[in-house]
C-alpha cells in the first residue's frame, strides 16, 4: 500500500486574494471585505491608479493580477513601490520619499521585493522583503522587513478561546491552569485579569457560574469569519520567520522571532511590547508592556501586562500575572498572581497556584512530575512564597503567606498553616522544622524591601484590581491570628504530655494551658519539644521552634497592623478627634475570612455576593465584573480598618466596645516601638553582609568592599526606611496632640 500523499489543489490564479470567506459564512448582501472595511479605521480615501502610475509600477518590475484592485491615496508615489506582486484588493496610503529610522534600523518608505495579497496600508509604511503577506491591515509608519510569512486565515481568533462559525468544539483553545488533568481549565480572552482566572479555576463545582463565564467570553468576541490581522501604527517587525493569525498593537517591536501564531500582542504608548530573537509563541495573549526574548517558548498562555519571559523560558498552559519575570526555566499548568520572580536555568514549576510576590530560587522543583497514579495534583502557595535552592516539593501541598523553604528534598505532602515561617527538613533527626516569624527575626531587610519593590515596580496604567503588596494585610493577619491559637494548642499539648502523659485533656484545657504558659513567659516553654499536627503527610515529628518569641511577635504584629490601619483611616478621612474616629468604628462587625482574588484581597462574603450577581445576571459581562473589582478596591480601606479592629479584639481579648482613648494611645505607642525595631532589623539584617568574615574574605580591604558593594551607611533603602520611621513618629505625635491624648501606657 502506498503512503498517503499531500493534497495539492489547483485553482485559478484569479482566486489568489479572493474568496477569503466562503459564501456560506457571508451574511446576506455582504462581500468578503465587509469586516475588513469595519476594521480599517485609518480614514484614508483610496482611489484607483492612473495610467501613468500603472506604467511606473510596471517599469519598477511590479505585477498585479488585476490593476483595478490596487487602490491608493492621493499622496501615493509609485516610484516607491518596486519588485512587488499584488493579488486581490490591495489599498495603499501615502508614500513619501523619506527614511524611517528605529534604533539602528534606517529604511526608505515604500513597498519592495514582496508578495502582497489583499492587504491595507496606512501612510508612509516600509514593507521590504516580505515573502508572503496576506490579509493584514497595516497602520501608519510601520516597518516590516525580512519576514518570510505574514498571514491571516479567515478563522483567525488571535489567541482567544472562541470558536468561529462552522468550527467544532474540539479546536477550542483552553488553558489548563493549576492542575494537569484539565479539571480547572479556562478559556483565555484578551483583557483577562488574574482575578478572572482565579474565580474561573476555583469554583469548579458551580456549573452555573462556569457557564456564565463561558457566555461572557463568547458574547465579548465575534464568531464571524473574515477578520484581518492588524499591525498597529509605528510597530516594527524585522527578521522574523512565520507570523500567522497575530494581532499586534501600536509601537510594538518584533525582531528575529521564529514562529508567532494565533496571538494577541497588546502594545501602545502605555506599554510597548517586544518579542525578540528565537522566540516561538503559539495560542496566547500578551498584555501591554510585555517582553519575550532570547529563545522563549510559550504555548497556550496569557501574559498579563508588564510581565516578561526571557533566556529560553518555557511557559505552557499557564497564566503569568502582572509585573512578573520568568527567566530560563519551565512553568507548566500554573496560575501565577502579580509580582512573581523566577530565574535560573534549572528551576521548574508545574500545576501550581502561586499567589504573588513570590521568588523561585535556582534548582527549585515545585511539583514533582508523575508521583502518583494519575496526573499531578496542585501546589497552593500564599503571597510571598520563597522556596530556596534545590527545594523539591510534592503534590498536593499548601503554604501560608510568606513561607520560605530551606534547601532540601521534601518527600511528603505539606500543609504549612503558620505564615512568615522558615521550613526546614532535618534529615539527621528525620524531622520537619518550622520556625514561625523567621522573616521578622532574621531578614527584615528582604521582607520590607520586597514590599517596597513590588509597589515601586507596578507599571500598570489601568489598575482595575487593587493589588495588595503589604506583608501585613487581611490574608496574612488572619493566618497570624489562627497561628496564635495553634501555638497555644501545640504548647499546651507539649506541656501536658510532659507532666502527665497518661491523662486525657479536652481541647479547651489544652488551649488554656498553652495560653497561660505563653502569656506568662514561662521559661518551661523553652524546654518543651513543641510539635504540630497535620503539617506533613508522614508519621515523623513536625517541630515548631522559637514558639515563645514568635507568639509574642505575632501579637505585636496584630497591634501594629491595627494601629497602622487607624492611622491610614485618619489620614484619608482627615479625622480631627477621637470622638469623630469612634463614630466610624462598627462595634457589631465580626472577624471575616478573605480571599486572594488574583492579588486583590476581598472578603469571602463579598466574593459570594459577586458570584451570586454573576449567576443572576446582575453582572452581565467581564467588564461588569471588572467594575466590581474597582468598587471592591474603593471599599478596601474601610474594610481593612474594620478587619484590623476585629482581629485586635480577638487577639487582645478587649471588646471593640471598650476601644477608648487610652487603648488607642497604647496602640499608637506600641506601634512606634514596633516600627523602631523593624527599622533597626532592616539595618541589622543588611549589616550582616558587611560584618561576616566569609562575606569580607574576598576583599583585600574595606575600601575595596565598599567600592564593590556600596557603603552600608549610603544604602538608599535603609536611609529611606529611617526617614519613614521619623515621619511615622511625627504622624503619631501629631495625632496624639490633635486628639488630646495624654495617656502614656504601652499595649
Amino acid at each position: 500500500m502506498s503512503a498517503a500523499t499531500n493534497e495539492i489543489r489547483k485553482q485559478s490564479i484569479s482566486s489568489l486574494g479572493s474568496q477569503f470567506v466562503s459564501s456560506e459564512f457571508l451574511p446576506h448582501g455582504k462581500d468578503e471585505y465587509y469586516l475588513r472595511n469595519i476594521q480599517n479605521r485609518n480614514g484614508i480615501n483610496y482611489r484607483q491608479l492612473s495610467a501613468y502610475e500603472i506604467e511606473v509600477l510596471v517599469r519598477n518590475r511590479n505585477t498585479a493580477a488585476d490593476w483595478n484592485k490596487l487602490l491608493v491615496s492621493d499622496a501615493f508615489n509609485p516610484e516607491l513601490v518596486k519588485n512587488c506582486k499584488f493579488y486581490g484588493l490591495v489599498r495603499i496610503g501615502k508614500l513619501e520619499p523619506f527614511c524611517l529610522e528605529f534604533s539602528d534600523l534606517k529604511v526608505p518608505v515604500g513597498l519592495y521585493n514582496s508578495t502582497i495579497i489583499s492587504c491595507d496600508f496606512g501612510d508612509n509604511v516600509v514593507v521590504d522583503n516580505v515573502s508572503y503577506m496576506s490579509h493584514y491591515i497595516i497602520g501608519s509608519e510601520v516597518i516590516i522587513t525580512n519576514v518570510n510569512e505574514l498571514v491571516t486565515t479567515n478563522h483567525a481568533k488571535f489567541g482567544i478561546g472562541i470558536l468561529k462559525e462552522g468550527e467544532d468544539e474540539s479546536v477550542r483553545i483552553w488553558l489548563e491552569l493549576c492542575n494537569e488533568n484539565g479539571g480547572r481549565k479556562v478559556i483565555p480572552f484578551n483583557g483577562m485579569l488574574p482575578g478572572d482566572a482565579y474565580l474561573w479555576t476555583k469554583y469548579r463545582n458551580d456549573d452555573e457560574l462556569l457557564q456564565k463565564f463561558k457566555e461572557f467570553t463568547e458574547a465579548e468576541f465575534d464568531i464571524k469569519r473574515g477578520y484581518y490581522g492588524k499591525v498597529g501604527d509605528r510597530t516594527v517587525i524585522k527578521n522574523c520567520n512565520i507570523i500567522k493569525d497575530v494581532w499586534v498593537g501600536t509601537d510594538a517591536y518584533l525582531k528575529g522571532a521564529n514562529k508567532l501564531k494565533n496571538l494577541t500582542i497588546n502594545s501602545g504608548p502605555e506599554g510597548k511590547s517586544q518579542i525578540g530573537e528565537g522566540c516561538e509563541m503559539v495560542n496566547g495573549i500578551m498584555g501591554f508592556g510585555c517582553r519575550a526574548f532570547y529563545g522563549v517558548k510559550a504555548v497556550r498562555f496569557v501574559m498579563a501586562s508588564h510581565s516578561q519571559l526571557k533566556y529560553g523560558a518555557r511557559l505552557i498552559n499557564s497564566y503569568l500575572g502582572n509585573n512578573s519575570t520568568i527567566s530560563c526555566c519551565e512553568v507548566l499548568n500554573s496560575l501565577i498572581f502579580p509580582a512573581h520572580e523566577q530565574h535560573h536555568n534549572n528551576s521548574f514549576l508545574c500545576a501550581s497556584l502561586i499567589m504573588g510576590q513570590s521568588n523561585m530560587a535556582a534548582g527549585a522543583t515545585i511539583g514533582s512530575n508523575h508521583n502518583s497514579r494519575g496526573a499531578d495534583g496542585e501546589i497552593i502557595a500564599g503571597r510571598g512564597f520563597w522556596p530556596g535552592l534545590c527545594v523539591s516539593l510534592k503534590h498536593n501541598s499548601r503554604f501560608a503567606s510568606f513561607s520560605i523553604i530551606s534547601k532540601g528534598d521534601y518527600p511528603n505532602e505539606l500543609d504549612i498553616r503558620i505564615p512568615f515561617s522558615l521550613i526546614s527538613n532535618n534529615v539527621t533527626e528525620d524531622q520537619l522544622i518550622v520556625m514561625p516569624g523567621y522573616w521578622f527575626m532574621y531578614n527584615m531587610y528582604a521582607l520590607e524591601r520586597n514590599a517596597w519593590k513590588y509597589t515601586d515596580r507596578d507599571k500598570r496604567i489601568e489598575r482595575i484590581q487593587h493589588i495588595e503588596y503589604d506583608y501585613l494585610a487581611p490574608d496574612s493577619i488572619n493566618e497570624i491570628a489562627q497561628s496564635i491559637k495553634l501555638m497555644q494548642e501545640y504548647t499546651g499539648k507539649a506541656y501536658l504530655r510532659r507532666v502527665n502523659p497518661e491523662e486525657k485533656y479536652n481541647h479547651e484545657e489544652i488551649i488554656a494551658t498553652g495560653k497561660q504558659l505563653l502569656e506568662g513567659y514561662d521559661p518551661v516553654v523553652e524546654e518543651l519539644e513543641i510539635c504540630a499536627d497535620g503539617f506533613e503527610n508522614s508519621k515523623r515529628k513536625v517541630v515548631i521552634v522559637k514558639v515563645m518569641k514568635a507568639y509574642h511577635l505575632f501579637k505585636e504584629l496584630v497591634h501594629f497592623y491595627t494601629a497602622t490601619q487607624l492611622l491610614s483611616h485618619i489620614s484619608i478621612n482627615n479625622t480631627t478627634s477621637f470622638k469623630e474616629l469612634s463614630k466610624t468604628i462598627n462595634t457589631d462587625a465580626n472577624l471575616n475570612d478573605w480571599l486572594n482574588i488574583g492579588g486583590q484581597l476581598i472578603p469571602v462574603a463579598e466574593v459570594n455576593i459577586l458570584i451570586k450577581k454573576v449567576k443572576d445576571s446582575t453582572i452581565k459581562s467581564w467588564s461588569d465584573l471588572h467594575d466590581s473589582y474597582l468598587q471592591q478596591g474603593n471599599n478596601y480601606p474601610a474594610q481593612k480598618l474594620q478587619h484590623a479592629l476585629c482581629v485586635w479584639e480577638k487577639v487582645s481579648c478587649i471588646s471593640i466596645n471598650d476601644f477608648n482613648e487610652e487603648t488607642f494611645t497604647s496602640l499608637l505607642n506600641a506601634a512606634v516601638e514596633t516600627k523602631e525595631w523593624m527599622t533597626q532589623g532592616i539595618y541589622d539584617s543588611r549589616a550582616k553582609d558587611y560584618s561576616s568574615p566569609y562575606r569580607k574574605m574576598i576583599y583585600d580591604n574595606l575600601e575595596e568592599m565598599n567600592a564593590v558593594m556600596g557603603k552600608l551607611e549610603e544604602n538608599s533603602f535603609i536611609n529611606q526606611q529611617k526617614d519613614e520611621l521619623e515621619k511615622f513618629k511625627k504622624q503619631v505625635t501629631g495625632i496624639k496632640k490633635q486628639f488630646k491624648l495624654y495617656y502614656s501606657t504601652v499595649a
